[in-house]
């Protein structure tokens, strides 16, 4: 095995980006590939972990990148003023994110017949509206992901569809959950959920332990979130 990682520069219209790309070279190819959408802060060292071990099982992945080359949040404050002009505007998230899939889909090393994509908390939301969209991607998988609805028009979501979630996650509440599984359905979206008991915000996130504001990190909901995300990603990507 010889995972390999770059840093891969691409574009939104004027607006310069930075994925990380990863793989494991020795595997013949083109491989089936997985976009990671990273949490409110932008792409760092957790996503960057996810597709690192990702790659080990084969995957070809891209830690895609919401804000712009080089920006990041380090505080509750900064983090909100990133993610709010994509909360604001639907358009411009589902956009941003399409040029991900994008760039992706030129790599040598992709199969761009075999596309996924997963996200943590806002990057939940943004592979969810990646699916919304109507993007050819094979799969979604939101982790502790935002639910709300886009509000655009919408028809046939012909993704498949895996929501891991916390439910007593205070950014997505049962009502939440309740209106996206109605929403899926009206869809024709061949969707699944998964509730963890007892579970807040940020539940694969070692390093969340905000209980105030509902971000914990839960080893047993990460555990078993992984599992279900493998069991997807070979599904819908092999």
């Amino acid at each position: 095995m010889a995972i390999r990682e770059r840093l891969i520069e691409y574009r939104d219209g004027s607006t310069l980006l930075e994925g990380f790309f990863c793989h494991d070279d020795s595997r013949p190819g083109p491989l089936p590939a997985v976009l990671i959408g990273h949490e409110w802060g932008g792409r760092g060292d957790f996503v960057e972990r996810k597709a690192r071990r990702l790659a080990w099982h084969g995957f070809a992945t891209f830690a895609l990148d919401m804000f712009g080359k080089g920006k990041r949040g380090t505080t509750n404050a900064e983090c909100s003023a990133l993610i709010t002009p994509f909360v604001q505007d639907r358009a411009l998230l589902a956009r941003r994110i399409t040029a991900a899939l994008t760039a992706v889909k030129e790599l040598p090393q992709v199969d761009a017949r075999r596309v996924g994509a997963i996200g943590f908390c806002f990057g939940g939301m943004c592979v969810l509206d990646l699916a919304r969209s109507g993007a050819d991607v094979r799969g979604v998988v939101s982790l502790h992901g935002l639910l709300k609805p886009t509000g655009l028009p919408q028809g046939k979501i012909g993704a498949k569809i895996l929501v891991l979630h916390g439910y007593d996650d205070p950014m997505g509440p049962p009502e939440d959950v309740l209106a996206i599984a109605r929403e899926l359905t009206a869809a024709g979206a061949d969707w699944q959920l998964h509730a963890y008991g007892n579970t807040r915000h940020s539940f694969t996130n070692p390093h969340a332990n905000d209980r105030a504001g509902g971000m914990v990190y839960d080893e047993a909901a990460d555990r078993r979130s992984w599992h279900a995300l493998l069991q997807f990603l070979d599904e819908v990507l092999r």
